[in-house]
């Protein structure tokens, strides 16, 4: 990868968050890898980072958050794809739902949806700048005001 210009790709995704009996949980998916994670995904034509995330949101898991609220992060990461190196970046977003049942989009690989405490929430994502985003949306609750 060393020397090589990577392709740059730009995507979007929330943590939705709701309160369950006065503890604050965050949805996760179980993505097409067997893993827990974010919802997320690719910008669409002139969607907005903000636009593109709740798109994903709603497609990845049937729910339709009522606000997104504060950009929580953006990561990186790089990857192979055949012969090329793809440097992707994903903006997270903090987003509201206080009412409705994910359903998981199987088409997309998509196995399972699941509402956890946000701290067990995070402790389920292996991938270590999930699980860090995950965690700081509990002190994005929190300045949000909800």
């Amino acid at each position: 990868m060393s020397g090589e210009t990577a392709t740059v790709e730009r995507s979007a995704g929330g943590v939705v968050v709701r309160p369950v009996a006065g503890v604050w949980h965050a949805l996760l998916i179980k993505d097409p890898y067997g893993h827990w994670s974010l919802p997320k995904g690719h910008i669409e034509g002139g969607e907005s980072l903000r636009e593109a995330a709740l798109r994903e949101v709603e497609e990845e898991t049937g729910i339709t958050p009522e606000v997104v609220g504060p950009r929580i992060d953006t990561i990186d990461w790089k990857f192979r794809q055949g012969d090329r190196t793809i440097h992707k970046y994903c903006t997270f977003f903090l987003m509201r739902s206080r009412l409705g049942e994910p359903v998981p989009q199987r088409d997309e690989g998509i196995s399972a949806c699941a509402w956890l405490p946000i701290a067990d929430a995070a402790s389920r994502v292996p991938y270590k700048e999930t699980r860090d985003v995950v965690r700081r949306s509990d002190a994005k609750i929190a300045e949000a005001g909800w």
